[in-house]
């Protein structure tokens, strides 16, 4: 199927999952489009010869888009550790004729390098998490990498990050710094934040707040109603993850931008 997302100057086609998955590819096939704002953000804040890395990239839809934007001059780095997700992911990106820009790689990425388990969302496809809750789930081995440690020696500038883990965020960012902190300019990241998830992985909300803080960048919350950018500070996103967490249950989520707004 075609991606209706404005402002493409050329067709892109994606692979989706069928009607198991009832999120994620529903919409895509409903719609031809995926989080519109958070879109029309990345297709602002990327250009040719950019690099993209995509953490949790699910069936690839932000990596088609990034890619689209960097064109042959730049490059994408897409991590996925489901076998299905990154099936489509891989098809999706040979069939667009990407494979000379977007590198997948069927691994997620956290602090340390190694093993792991998946346990898998029935019908959430884009919903899988490395920790294991009360919910009954299938689960498959998957591998971990060090962000640092792997894109450190591949790559020259970073230009965007998007990280979407379901929960495993904290040690996506810590394994990441490293990086961050040696290159000229940290680049934008475009995170999800969920204190729930995050305190079922053994993480919490301030915590990954106060690990992005290191950056020194402005930092804003992703309206997804308004479609605009709100700008917000540490203490703020931090006692809003407080405040999530003592509400018992409390799934709460937003998006975050952690850098300049684009113009």
């Amino acid at each position: 199927m075609s991606l209706q997302v404005p402002g493409l100057a050329a067709e892109i086609t994606t692979f989706v999952h069928g009607e198991q998955d009832r999120f994620v590819s529903k919409r895509l096939r409903e719609a031809g489009i995926w989080e519109p704002y958070e879109s029309a953000l990345l297709l602002r804040m990327l250009g040719p010869g950019q690099v993209f890395v995509d953490v949790g990239a699910n069936i690839g839809y932000f990596s088609l888009l990034a890619a689209h934007c960097v064109g042959s001059a730049g490059a994408v780095y897409a991590f996925e550790p489901d076998p299905a997700n990154h099936e489509l992911l891989v098809r999706s990106v040979g069939v667009n004729d990407y494979a000379h820009i977007v590198h997948a790689e069927q691994a997620g990425l956290s602090e340390q390098t190694g093993a792991a388990s998946l346990y898998l969302s029935e019908d959430n496809l884009g919903d899988h998490q490395i920790f294991a809750t009360h919910q009954e789930r299938e689960a498959v081995p998957i591998r971990l990498l060090n962000g640092s440690r792997f894109l450190g020696p591949r790559i020259q500038r970073l230009d965007v990050v998007k990280i979407d883990t379901q929960g495993s965020e904290y040690g996506v960012v810590k394994g990441l710094m490293p990086l961050f902190t040696r290159l000229p300019q940290p680049p934008r990241v475009i995170i999800e934040l969920t204190p729930l998830s995050l305190r079922q992985c053994g993480s919490s909300g301030r915590a990954l707040i106060e690990l992005l803080s290191e950056l020194e960048q402005d930092m804003w919350i992703i309206d997804h109603v308004e479609h605009r950018l709100v700008s917000s500070t540490a203490a703020e996103l931090a006692q809003w993850c407080d405040d999530v967490d003592a509400v018992p249950g409390d799934a709460g989520f937003m998006n975050i931008l952690i850098g300049p707004a684009p113009r």
